[in-house]
């Protein structure tokens, strides 16, 4: 009779009014201050008030049900779907949506309500994927600095193919420690893309040399990611850099001279589908024929190879001696052994010459550290 009561009253009383009185009998229904009989008709009389005229009345229900376990699961759904103005408190904090329901709402399309869902404390990563997808870049930047989200690496990845250019997107992802290495990888190469294509240093170093420091950048991009001590990655980075055509000579000599020997042990594995434990018992103490079939088992040719075979046994040689096989000793070494070859082969000179850029880079590195050291002294 109370509730009966009370509809016929909402037909006739003010907008504010009926707000107020939504608002209490919400409060009522979640606070399980109402008998049975009468908990079951405020449901139905909550339910008739979600087709209120009057945004206001619906926002007062929403206001008291947002982070409510106790709510009506039928009426947290309807207001879900609701005007912004009145969904975004449920869809921002409504513990009663489930993932299902939350994939749903990204799939509408609607930006406002994307960004409410990625912000959500605790968010799944079904629903992280849901965005990582259809989401803009607004709703993904929400979902990249919501900590508490649950984001896959086939998320990041997918963000990263779809906002690689988004400076923003790309600043929040280099940022992360969970990113893959070959995400990472793709995102150094987007920014050295976009850097040479600025007019501006097109026109103060031209547009051949802008290409050419953009190949080297990324190189030794690939070669610092290499480096950084999560061996667990390099066979994603290596089987990224295998599809997308960069694992050339150039950065496998790179990566030997550099004595980067897990990358580049990865890097063989992916172009030869060997495995893993065969590569590296080759490499580091195979017979020379057996480092020749598996060089050769991957597509380096034949006046390459043999410099390959060189670079593997002058670095096995130093480190049979407890030593470190520098570029510097090995640039020696090969311009040594394979000067001949150079000057009848132009491909074989290429190499080489890359090789003694390593070394006049090695060289820098090495001074510049000295300097460093020496003014650290006088300083103290």
């Amino acid at each position: 009779m109370i509730i009966a009561a009370f509809l016929r009253w909402t037909e006739t009383a003010p907008a504010a009014d009926r707000a107020k009185a939504a608002g209490s009998l919400a409060r009522a229904f979640v606070e399980r201050t109402l008998a049975a009989d009468d908990r079951q008709a405020a449901e139905v009389a909550l339910t008739y008030l979600l087709d209120d005229p009057s945004p206001k009345v619906r926002l007062a229900i929403a206001d008291v049900m947002a982070q409510s376990t106790e709510a009506p699961r039928a009426i947290v759904h309807a207001l879900s779907r609701d005007q912004i103005e009145v969904a975004g408190r449920i869809v921002a904090f409504s513990p009663l949506l489930s993932d299902a329901d939350l994939v749903d709402l990204v799939g509408e399309d609607v930006e406002d309500l994307q960004r409410l869902v990625a912000l959500r404390t605790g968010l799944s990563r079904s629903v992280a994927a849901a965005i990582a997808e259809v989401a803009g870049a607004e709703p993904i930047c929400d979902l990249l600095q919501n900590r508490s989200a649950a984001i896959a690496p086939f998320s990041l990845r997918r963000i990263a193919e779809r906002f690689s250019a988004d400076t923003a997107v790309r600043a929040l992802l280099v940022e992360r420690d969970d990113l893959p290495a070959d995400v990472r990888h793709r995102l150094m190469g987007a920014v050295a893309t976009a850097l040479s294509q600025f007019d501006l240093v097109r026109n103060v170093i031209g547009e051949r040399r802008a290409e050419r420091v953009v190949t080297e950048t990324q190189m030794q991009a690939t070669l610092t990611l290499a480096g950084d001590g999560n061996t667990a990655a390099l066979p994603g980075l290596a089987e990224h850099l295998r599809a997308e055509g960069r694992l050339t000579p150039a950065l496998l000599m790179h990566a030997l001279a550099s004595g980067k020997l897990d990358f580049f042990v990865a890097a063989v594995v992916a172009i030869s589908g060997q495995p893993e434990a065969r590569v590296r018992a080759i490499v580091v103490d195979g017979r020379v024929p057996a480092i020749r079939a598996l060089y050769g088992a991957i597509g380096l040719p034949g006046r390459l190879l043999t410099v390959f075979i060189s670079a593997t046994l002058v670095w096995r040689d130093a480190s049979s001696r407890g030593r470190i096989a520098t570029p510097s000793h090995l640039a020696r070494t090969l311009i040594e052994l394979h000067q001949r070859d150079a000057a009848e082969h132009p491909e074989v000179a290429e190499l080489l010459t890359l090789v003694e850029k390593l070394n006049l880079a090695h060289r820098r590195q090495c001074a510049r550290a000295d300097a460093l050291a020496l003014a650290s002294v006088r300083a103290a």
